[in-house]
């Protein structure tokens, strides 16, 4: 296969799926917090977050978090999906001096379907400019991963929690993302 149908196989869309997707606002702060507290308690290993919290990790700063929140038509918010930006230096390069990586925070769902809801999250990360989008296979992720075209990492996330005692626990059980 030629560079140029592969590219042409891979191209994301220009604009995003979801009706009612907007960048999470300070007024949001606690239906994202109901949102994410009612998703996780399906977890087995998962945070619980107040207002503060969610306000510190989810609030949208440029360059740090992204956050985005689907309205319904009746002002509900039913959705949201996040993403880090972690940037790195490339070394010895004559043209590219860094890569800007995204990396999936936390995404909830309850109208949306995941799928759709990530693939938006891939459109928003390339509109902003990111090389690369990168997702551990946590929570429901593993839904989304081989349908949206992730390539397999070659390694796996192993959590050492200090001083908490916590069973061997499989990945789609895990509800925490550690940055």
């Amino acid at each position: 296969m030629t560079l140029q149908r592969t590219m042409k196989l891979n191209r994301l869309p220009d604009v995003t799926k979801t009706s009612g997707l907007r960048p999470m606002e300070p007024r949001d702060i606690k239906a994202v917090r109901e949102l994410i507290n009612s998703y996780l308690k399906q977890f087995h290993l998962a945070p619980v977050m107040d207002e503060e919290e969610v306000a510190h990790w989810f609030l949208p700063q440029e360059h740090i978090i992204d956050t985005f929140v689907v309205e319904n038509s009746s002002g509900k918010l039913t959705d949201f999906l996040s993403f880090y930006t972690l940037p790195s230096t490339v070394m010895h390069h004559p043209a590219h001096k860094s890569l800007k990586a995204a990396y999936s925070f936390y995404n909830i769902h309850t109208e949306t379907p995941l799928l759709d809801l990530m693939n938006d999250a891939l459109i928003i990360a390339k509109l902003k400019g990111f090389d690369v989008f990168n997702a551990l296979d946590l929570m429901e992720n593993k839904t989304f991963l081989e349908k949206l075209k992730f390539g397999i990492g070659d390694g796996s996330l192993q959590y050492y929690l200090y001083n908490w005692r916590c069973p061997g626990t499989d990945s789609e059980k895990v509800g925490l993302v550690l940055q």
